[in-house]
């Protein structure tokens, strides 16, 4: 009752926050999950993590989504968790566009008795999540780092300089990866010429970074690690702009489909395949068992907190039929359209 009264005062706010997105079914007497997505410049929340999790709790028939991005604004994403916790939300899985100022939503919900999973990027205070689903985020770094010094050994190229972007400093994982990523780099003795936190991962913002580092270190980059797919399509863009020759290896993370598309045609040398339907689908699980009352023991625990952490994969050219193809995350059709088939064919993807 507390909750339905709140609702009612807060109807108007609620509407403004949630805009685009329908509200739950009250009548409908089914327990609403609410899914908080911090962007939409990142390709996998809309293609997978989203109608993933929303299938999966469709398939309970007990449950219903609430779902909202953030658009990189963590005021928003602070006003879109009020709005569902006063709509009635049983469980908040929240994916934090800034992890420190997300603590206090998770105090917020903590405080109304309602469980928090903390999806993808760890929450930084404000007490504890029930539940955290990620990938080993510094294993992530390892194998971009990993790929990238054995591509500069092969190719002889390891004299030249590398140029790293990183990925929002508000991202709690972009550190871990920076972390893994750097451990290797430094082991292999490579030179490290300047580095950059991309701001909000805006592929725009990685572009003009790169495009100034050409203009002052030209012919010394033989390599850009960029920490996922949309700050290395930016890097690549500026390359491209600047006929960079020879094409810097250049790394990536998430397997989007433009990404694997410039792995064939050598745009780009790697990228991170991580299974994001089964992080998806596991996170909607942990919400039910939530929702009914159940604590989930986790896999592992992170901070004490109960966990399950998925293993990355390297994709580099020679790897994607044994991968995402072989897992069906996408298949060749979907890689190999008109514009690719030459590329395709030469790579044996057909």
């Amino acid at each position: 009752m507390r909750r339905l009264l709140a609702a009612l005062v807060v109807v108007g706010a609620t509407a403004a926050a949630l805009s685009g997105c329908a509200l739950p079914d009250t009548a409908s007497g089914r327990t609403t999950i609410a899914l908080l997505l911090p962007d939409k410049k990142t390709a996998r929340y809309e293609t997978f993590d989203r109608p993933v999790f929303e299938e999966r709790i469709a398939e309970s028939g007990d449950a219903q989504v609430l779902y909202t991005n953030a658009d990189q604004d963590a005021a928003r994403q602070q006003q879109q968790a009020e709005s569902a916790l006063a709509a009635g939300a049983a469980v908040l899985v929240l994916d934090p566009v800034d992890g420190r100022a997300a603590a206090s939503i998770l105090a917020a919900a903590t405080a109304e008795g309602v469980p928090v999973v903390s999806y993808d990027r760890m929450i930084v205070g404000g007490g504890k999540p029930a539940y955290y689903v990620s990938f080993d985020n510094e294993r992530v770094g390892e194998l971009q780092a990993d790929a990238l010094v054995a591509g500069l050994e092969g190719e002889g190229r390891t004299d030249g300089g590398i140029l790293m972007v990183h990925g929002s400093p508000t991202d709690s994982n972009a550190a871990q990866f920076r972390e893994g990523a750097r451990r290797v780099i430094a082991d292999a003795g490579l030179r490290i010429l300047a580095e950059y936190d991309t701001p909000d991962w805006s592929p725009d913002k990685a572009q003009a970074w790169v495009a100034g580092q050409i203009a002052q270190y030209g012919d010394e980059i033989v390599a850009v690690y960029a920490a996922n797919d949309g700050t290395a399509s930016g890097a690549i863009a500026a390359l491209r702009a600047a006929d960079v020759s020879p094409v810097p290896l250049v790394t990536g993370q998430d397997a989007e489909l433009t990404a694997l598309q410039r792995i064939v045609s050598g745009d780009q040398y790697m990228t991170v395949y991580k299974a994001l339907r089964t992080q998806a689908t596991i996170a909607a699980d942990v919400a039910l068992q939530l929702a009914s009352g159940e604590r989930p023991a986790g896999d592992t625990t992170v901070d004490g907190i109960p966990a399950t952490l998925l293993t990355p994969v390297a994709v580099t050219l020679d790897d994607i039929a044994e991968t995402v193809v072989a897992d069906g995350f996408w298949t060749v059709q979907d890689i190999c359209t008109p514009a690719y088939a030459e590329a395709c064919a030469a790579a044996g993807l057909e």
